[in-house]
């Protein structure tokens, strides 16, 4: 199975681009984050021309996770279980946050070829002590929580946590921290969120790998001058990170006109096809 993951900050501004990642790497699955429509909304007419099953999920311009599959998706959903959903406001006394019963668009899994594939737009932060940056802490908790409890039920499950995560775990992540307006995404509570994962056995598939940056900001020229971050990883459960074979950023990507600020990142794992029903 050869599997992607890719903010593409407006899958309408950039459909053709989107169909031709999945053509060029010749993809299995391509996860997207920060779609920015709703279901209805989507391109999909050419890339399920070309073959490939679309599932969206999104609520308006904002957010939004898609799962683009060539492979045969059972099990779709929306949320996973404990997702803290989010209000903007003031913080009441009891809670660094104001807590809605309806998580955002943000996540979206789904079983393909035997793999649990969860697409993750982890929430931004805005600033360190911010409501948001709470609000991202308990995303990332209630992620780890779930999948110790998974892992816990069974052992042997195929799990892949891919995404846009916001959070830099090395200072070698991006091209100078100071840089980082009061520390956000590289902050201990982030980074400490972030590793939190490997405790549960996941393990990031894509680090020992391949070394580069996936975000470049579009002002400043950032790219041309590399100033970027790495913030989009693939995780995977210890039965699916052992079927590692490569890793790959495509970081040709942020070339050319119209390009997203982020690039794919890619990884392979020696999967059998299965023949799963659609849901």
């Amino acid at each position: 199975m050869k599997l992607a993951t890719w903010n593409i900050n407006s899958a309408r501004a950039r459909a053709d681009r989107v169909l031709d990642v999945l053509q060029r790497h010749d993809l299995d699955v391509l996860a997207l984050q920060e779609i920015k429509c709703k279901p209805e909304q989507f391109p999909r007419e050419q890339i399920e021309a070309a073959g490939y099953k679309v599932i969206a999920h999104g609520f308006n311009q904002w957010n939004g996770v898609a799962l683009i599959s060539r492979l045969n998706m059972a099990d779709v959903r929306t949320s996973f279980p404990g997702q803290p959903g989010f209000i903007k406001g003031s913080p009441t006394s009891d809670s660094l946050f104001l807590r809605s019963p309806d998580p955002e668009a943000r996540a979206l899994g789904a079983l393909i070829n035997g793999v649990e594939i969860w697409s993750l737009y982890i929430p931004n932060g805005r600033a360190v002590g911010d409501p948001h940056y709470h609000y991202k802490l308990e995303f990332l908790d209630q992620l780890n929580s779930y999948a110790q409890s998974t892992l816990n039920t069974n052992p042997e499950a195929k799990i892949a946590f891919v995404g846009d995560w916001n959070v830099i775990p090395y200072d070698d992540d991006v091209w100078d921290p100071s840089a980082m307006e009061d520390g956000l995404y590289l902050s201990e509570p982030e980074r400490e969120a972030f590793f939190a994962l490997e405790q549960t056995g996941m393990c990031e598939v894509t680090r020992n790998l391949v070394t580069n940056y996936t975000y470049w900001d579009y002002q400043q020229l950032r790219f041309p001058k590399n100033q970027g971050m790495r913030i989009d990883y693939i995780y995977a459960s210890p039965a699916l990170a052992s079927l590692t074979k490569t890793a790959q950023i495509d970081r040709d990507e942020r070339k050319g006109k119209g390009a997203s600020d982020h690039v794919p990142v890619i990884a392979t794992f020696t999967t059998e096809h299965s023949s799963a029903e659609d849901i």
